[in-house]
């Protein structure tokens, strides 16, 4: 008989902790998993499943707009934020119950309480119960960060925006990077009015600046409003109740809502990590070692609460990769080079590798490759909206060291590019290569 209740117990049933738990199992370990809210964590709940649905109903506006050159007469046109989010609600809710069968599935015991860390082997439930456990893996995600000024309790969060009773007329969006960028073109697309606030006059950082000042001439094109160098002094609720938002300016900047989107932090206040002596970043980051082992030898942690990268995938492959060192006898870490990501903002813009400034600051002789083109669906609107597509490689090797792009479907395009670094192709790959025409991505293969 083992001297604990499970061989692994896992606190938060997000994308990481859920796969490393049914892994877990399926290596034959006991486990039993804690959830405090809702099965799925920040990507199925309140985060990129919902957000990508709210982002397909505000692409059919244009859509809409153009349906008479594609031939198609269109009666009177509406639309009806409560319809579009109960139904994304509702999906959340499909998913949500199958991530719970996917538990029940592998034998994993599902807690819906709060959890928390009392000693290296055991865990504390929100019932008062006290669990043991010969290990403990922690991927509890993280949370909005939120600024603090007189009246920010009038703001909402990214967690908040999908169950908005009303759409907002006007809404403030405060923040410069993806979260942003994807809700300011979610809701400028529906019609609202969008302003967005940024304390500097850089966005979305991590990606290549001629793919992100593109984005900026787009989104200003389709009538978002931004005001860099700014930052939320406070916020007063009207009589009439709208919000009044003092910018540090002459006059005060009335709006319906205000998103603040300015990050994410680790979620690890309040889990009694110091129980275990288990040792935090500056950010509160739970610090862990290439296998996802913490300062405290029973205990791992795998996600956003380690903040190494906030990416759903990115969980997923080290929930994977604890369960099978610990359980299935496989030690592997994960590698961290060449991740894709993407802003579906509007156009979606993409990116794997280096940027054309990291690659110059790293490997000084690189050559840049690019497309600059109108995509052919762009012609049927009356927004002369044109694609850009980069390719960094080394001068000296021919190594395609980064490639970004801006334009319709690039997500969907820079998937297949990434396999493509990931396998440390060159530039004469890609050339050598015949183009599927007619097509945006042939531009990958047309690059000069």
């Amino acid at each position: 008989m083992s001297q604990f209740d499970y061989d692994l117990f896992v606190i938060g049933a997000g994308s990481g902790g859920v796969r490393a738990a049914r892994i877990s199992a399926s290596h034959g370990a006991k486990v039993a998993i804690a959830e405090e809210y809702r099965v799925g964590g920040t990507c199925v709940i309140r985060g990129c499943v919902p957000k990508k649905m709210l982002v397909y109903g505000s692409m059919f506006a244009e859509e809409l707009s153009h349906a008479e050159k594609y031939g198609w007469s269109v009666g009177e046109k509406s639309f009806d934020w409560a319809a579009l989010r109960d139904f994304v609600n509702g999906d959340v809710d499909r998913l949500e119950g199958l991530y719970g069968k996917t538990l029940e599935s592998h034998d994993v015991e599902l807690i819906a309480e709060r959890a928390t860390i009392a000693g290296p082997n055991t865990v504390k439930l929100a019932s008062g119960r006290e669990i043991t456990a010969k290990h403990i893996l922690i991927a509890v995600g993280a949370w909005p960060a939120m600024p603090d000024f007189p009246g920010v309790e009038h703001c909402i969060s990214s967690n908040e925006i999908f169950h908005l009773e009303q759409q907002p007329k006007c809404l403030m969006v405060v923040g410069g990077g993806y979260i942003a960028m994807e809700f300011a073109g979610i809701f400028n697309a529906l019609g609202s009015e969008v302003t967005v606030v940024n304390r500097s006059d850089k966005i979305l950082r991590s990606y290549d600046d001629q793919i992100v000042e593109r984005m900026l001439h787009i989104a200003m094109g389709r009538g978002i409003n931004f005001r860099m160098h700014s930052e939320i002094k406070s916020v007063e609720r009207t009589a009439e109740g709208c919000l009044s938002v003092d910018l540090g300016e002459s006059n005060r900047v009335q709006v319906d809502q205000i998103l603040i989107a300015t990050g994410r932090n680790p979620k690890t206040d309040g889990l009694g990590l110091e129980n275990a002596g288990v040792q935090l970043g500056e950010k509160g980051e739970i610090i862990v070692d290439e296998y996802n082992r913490t300062s405290c030898e029973s205990i791992y942690a795998v996600g956003d609460v380690t903040d190494r990268v906030q990416l759903t995938p990115v969980a997923i492959r080290e929930g994977h990769a604890f369960a099978d060192s610990v359980f299935g006898g496989n030690p592997r870490t994960i590698d961290y080079d060449f991740i894709p990501s993407a802003v579906f903002s509007q156009p979606p813009l993409a990116g794997v590798g280096m940027t054309e400034k990291e690659a110059r600051r790293t490997h000084g002789n690189v050559r840049v490759y690019s497309s600059d083109f109108r995509p052919m669906k762009n012609i049927f609107s009356p927004h002369a909206e044109r694609g850009l597509y980069k390719m960094i490689v080394d001068d000296t090797s021919g190594k395609i060291l980064g490639i970004h792009m801006i334009g319709p479907e690039s997500p969907e395009i820079l998937q297949v590019a990434a396999v493509a670094l990931k396998a440390g192709l060159t530039k004469d790959a890609f050339d050598d290569t015949v183009a599927l025409h007619p097509s945006m991505a042939e531009e990958l293969v047309l690059l000069k």
